[in-house]
């Protein structure tokens, strides 16, 4: 669903000026921010796409209130709470020591941090069929940016993209479609492809006409240009 934290190409914001000096934290507790949020995925009680959802989940006032790794430790909160690993009363009164053993055998310890990371995630899978669409192929976006299995859920077909026209330049395989993981209604692997739009296609007046935008877009969030 679309929702205030989808800002791709809204206008009013200025332009977005990379900072190839800055530190990738501000403060301190930044880092902390996000290693609490790993830590706590290493339990296994949630998945990426859920996390993602936490985050797009908060009340637009909080998104206008809280700045970035605050928006994390709001989300990381909601799903601790959401999820049984912690209770109100445990953030309250700073109770939360006495962990449950079924959660200490998942617990991600230092010295396995490097390895985890190098590793990722990944979300290659099996898929049955043929994809639909083969590189070179003219495809449309659907027109309106929504889950189309959960009404108001996760998506990830961004708003400025819906009903756009462009071409697939590559074929990703299949991956886990996040509209259905981010609900626990399992992995439901579907092909995933990279499709390039025109910057004209996506804004009526771009800056840059002859830019073009990559797009990694799942199967079902296409359809065939007539």
């Amino acid at each position: 669903m679309t929702r205030v934290h989808d800002m791709g190409g809204r206008f009013g914001y200025g332009a977005v000026l990379p900072d190839p000096d800055g530190t990738a934290f501000e403060e301190s507790w930044h880092a902390r921010a996000l290693a609490l949020t790993l830590a706590a995925g290493a339990l296994g009680c949630w998945n990426i796409d859920m996390s993602r959802h936490a985050r797009e989940r908060l009340h637009p006032r909080e998104h206008a209130r809280l700045s970035y790794f605050e928006k994390w430790l709001a989300a990381l909160t909601n799903l601790l709470v959401e999820t049984g690993v912690l209770e109100i009363g445990d953030l309250l009164h700073c109770a939360g020591d006495q962990t449950s053993q079924a959660l200490s055998s998942h617990a991600l310890k230092a010295e396995d941090v490097n390895a985890l990371l190098c590793r990722g995630s990944p979300t290659t899978r099996d898929c049955q069929g043929l994809a639909r669409f083969s590189v070179g192929d003219s495809v449309r976006a659907h027109r309106l940016a929504e889950n189309r299995l959960v009404p108001g859920g996760h998506t990830r077909l961004p708003a400025y993209a819906a009903g756009a026209c462009g071409r697939v330049l590559r074929h990703h395989g299949c991956h886990v479609f996040p509209d259905s993981n981010a609900h626990g209604l399992g992995e439901a692997p579907q092909p995933l492809y990279a499709v390039t739009f025109p910057a004209a296609e996506l804004w009526a007046n771009p800056e840059h006409p002859h830019d073009e935008v990559v797009l990694d877009l799942w199967e079902s969030y296409l359809e065939p240009m007539q």
